[in-house]
């Protein structure tokens, strides 16, 4: 399964305006980072999958990140025991009630080179967005264009994509930065992103935008 399978698609898109113009960088960006948790890149975990690459280019995005002073946000999604606070997603998906918040399954893949100055939003559904504090510590920070990164494609980042561009964010999905545990979601959801929701670039013009930027303010 190739990207070029939506050629079609794209092109009937385009021919009723449907989509897929770009809305750039804004003037002040975050790199969100969506569930890179042990749960999700550790293959022999239920919820896991082979993510090495896309963790790989998280980390470089990352690095990238830093050394701008660009803020980073991580979310991890993890539960109480009781698992009250998973209302009725863990029925709809079980493996889920695996995601203790006393496991090591929650905690960020050490890869990504996580910092004490980087920000962890604990999160119980599909979006960053819901139910947590991402807006508005991103509104107290001044944030406008969210680079949106993680896992998986056709859950909570096309969710939090999709809230991203509700909540009025400038969204950019670096496509090497983004995974999913098979090909057809990911590629199917990573076209759809980018049709509605998201500008869907690759990693080299986003590190090439990064490298130019000069904080405003």
């Amino acid at each position: 399964m190739a990207k070029d399978m939506f050629d079609r698609e794209r092109q009937f898109y385009q021919e009723r305006g449907v989509g897929g113009s770009k809305v750039g960088f804004g003037k002040k960006p975050a790199v969100v980072v969506i569930d890179l948790q042990l749960a999700f890149t550790d293959p022999t975990f239920p919820l896991g999958g082979n993510l090495d690459n896309v963790v790989e280019s998280c980390r470089e995005l990352i690095k990238a990140a830093h050394a701008k002073n660009i803020p980073v946000l991580f979310t991890t999604t993890g539960y109480q025991k009781h698992l009250k606070d998973a209302g009725l997603w863990v029925k709809k998906s079980p493996s889920g009630a695996l995601l203790q918040l006393d496991s090591k399954w929650i905690e960020i893949d050490p890869r990504l080179g996580k910092t004490d100055e980087d920000i962890l939003v604990v999160k119980k559904y599909a979006s960053g967005f819901f139910g947590t504090h991402l807006d508005a510590t991103l509104n107290s920070m001044g944030v406008d264009t969210l680079m949106i990164t993680g896992a998986t494609t056709s859950g909570c980042v096309r969710a939090t994509c999709v809230d991203a561009l509700q909540y009025g964010y400038h969204g950019i999905v670096p496509e090497e930065c983004v995974g999913d545990r098979a090909e057809g979601p990911h590629l199917a959801n990573l076209f759809d992103i980018g049709q509605k929701y998201c500008d869907v670039i690759p990693l080299a013009d986003v590190l090439t935008w990064i490298d130019g930027y000069q904080p405003v303010g």
